[in-house]
């Protein structure tokens, strides 16, 4: 069925009126109310913040299969739930306190305000006696950039310490030309790339420009345990210990160290940098509560017709951080933003699929993920274990964070040109909209990796990353703007639902994800990638 359909965009703008007549994409209260009210209702006290392994995974995934079923959702294989595997670890370093020792003296940081800390081990006591602590750029080994950070250093058993993102957030010619953030700049890449390296522990040193978020949504990530994914060994594959410390508190190390971090910075940012050891020694003990459990994806079919083994992917995380650190005396992270606002859209996108006078040719998974907060957890399982073969799945649709936002002018779109049949079909639900596209030529802070879809991405599944351009909340205004105190809500108690929220522009991005699944659940064509490195997984799947 993958025959190119050559004639399909030939007459793009012709088509464009009819088949978005056909989609009936402007619904009206009844959308509006169902996408208000499950995000309240996911979002309230009562799901305590919808963490993994905590009682209120029960009633949250519960809650989302039941409304599957209630929307005509078929389960698959005969549940609606798909069990994944997850490590619970509190980490408690020892003392709450660790110690550097260079030769200009000793430095002490404060677990949680300093450094943090934890192990993905599924081990009770961690400890790294006296190791060298080795600075290593931005932690980066890309042959095809021609860029090795390991290069003529020795780094096992030893602390290394990288930089955040990717040398092209300070200099767009260093890298790959421009400052569109590869994967080599997230976090979740420095702790692989020094686990593959042999090291006994990474500290990633915080800047929040190049992070995009700031300390506290480390500290808040971070708080009580952390998830992983349960692997056969334990997770002794990892690094014993994974960390982030503050740009003041790495100052003070490399002080302690007698350089100077800001010229350790040019350096890194130089090609041919060569890593080198600090001079730094650092003991750091943990004890660790472990609990093994099992969290859960839900998954529900809408079945096509005479193409019903070809699958459009709808997908939203359910969770979030569950309770944590009081800010402004509430300990409850909703999540009504990130992420009950992307698992209402399912529910309004199915319930569409569910009024259409025929059903589509293709078949719908509807997906709601588990572990997004903790590095794509559910979704990586996924795609390792997928409900469906990844051969017959068409393409992802994943909704992260739609909430509140007023309607825009434009759409914008993230990784274009990756696959110019995307880009085409997004063209064409905008034109619908009467919206030009914008596709974004910059990703500093990394937004292309940071959710679901790009699990799917790294699998060779073709994925859509658009939406309206996000203004200010707009239906934070007059007396009801200090509800919102015009604070970024992100990880924070203060992503929470309010009655004054304005969703015009939410439900346009719902209605612009239905169309062009839609679209592509009735045209019978497979969208294909340009990236050379996404085409490649794509092939592998045949």
């Amino acid at each position: 069925m993958r025959k190119l359909a050559s004639t399909l965009f030939l007459c793009w703008l012709g088509v464009v009126p009819v088949v978005w007549a056909q989609a009936g994409v402007a619904e009206g209260a009844g959308d509006e109310l169902l996408f208000r009210t499950s995000i309240e209702e996911l979002s309230g006290d009562l799901f305590g913040g919808r963490k993994p392994l905590t009682p209120y995974q029960d009633l949250t995934v519960g809650y989302i299969a039941d409304k599957f079923k209630e929307l005509g959702l078929q389960p698959v294989g005969g549940s609606y739930l798909q069990e994944v595997p997850m490590l619970s670890v509190k980490t408690n370093v020892k003392g709450g306190v660790v110690t550097a020792r260079g030769k200009k003296g000793a430095a002490r940081f404060g677990v949680m305000d300093d450094v943090v800390l934890w192990t993905l081990r599924a081990e009770e006591k961690v400890k790294v006696q006296k190791a060298e602590l080795v600075f290593a750029g931005f932690g980066i080994n890309a042959p095809e950039y021609g860029w090795n950070d390991y290069e003529g250093i020795d780094v096992k058993g030893k602390i290394v310490v990288v930089l955040v993102n990717d040398p092209g957030f300070y200099d767009d010619g260093l890298f790959r030309g421009n400052n569109y953030m590869t994967y080599y700049g997230r976090w979740t890449y420095k702790y692989e790339e020094a686990s593959r390296q042999g090291a006994a522990g990474v500290l990633i040193i915080h800047d929040t420009a190049a992070a995009a978020y700031n300390w506290s949504v480390v500290q808040n990530g971070r708080s009580s345990d952390v998830l992983s994914l349960a692997s056969p060994t334990g997770n002794s594959e990892w690094v014993a210990l994974q960390g982030w410390i503050t740009g003041e508190a790495a100052h003070r190390l490399f002080d302690v160290a007698g350089r100077s971090l800001d010229e350790a910075l040019a350096a890194a940012r130089q090609r041919g940098f060569k890593g080198f050891a600090l001079g730094v020694t650092a003991t750091i003990e943990t004890n660790n509560d472990l609990r093994l459990g099992s969290s859960y994806n839900v998954a529900g079919v809408w079945p096509g017709t005479d193409l019903k083994d070809e699958y459009i992917v709808y997908s939203a995380h359910w969770d979030h951080l569950g309770t944590g650190t009081p800010i402004d005396g509430d300990s409850i992270y909703n999540g009504a933003d990130d992420n009950a606002s992307g698992v209402a859209a399912l529910f309004v996108i199915a319930d569409k699929f569910r009024r259409l006078a025929e059903p589509p040719r293709r078949s719908i998974l509807f997906l709601s993920v588990t572990g997004e907060e903790s590095g794509l957890l559910g979704s990586a399982y996924y795609v390792e274990h997928p409900l469906i073969p990844l051969s017959k799945t068409v393409v992802n649709l994943n909704i992260d964070a739609c909430g509140d936002k007023a309607r825009t002018s434009e759409v914008r779109a993230s990784g274009g040109g990756l696959s110019k049949d995307i880009d085409r079909y997004i063209v064409e639900a905008a034109a619908a909209q009467g919206k030009p596209v914008r596709f974004s030529t910059t990703n500093p802070g990394g937004g292309f990796f940071r959710s679901d879809h790009f699990s799917f991405a790294k699998a060779g599944v073709p994925v859509v990353l658009a939406g309206g351009s996000t203004p200010p909340p707009s239906g934070a205004t007059g007396e009801n703007r200090p509800l919102w105190g015009g604070r970024n809500t992100y990880h924070q108690p203060s992503d929470e639902y309010h009655a004054w929220w304005n969703v015009a522009g939410s439900l346009e991005d719902v209605y612009l994800f239905y169309g062009i699944g839609l679209r592509l659940a009735n045209d019978g064509y497979f969208p294909k990638w340009d990236d050379a490195t996404y085409k490649a997984a794509r092939e592998a799947q045949e």
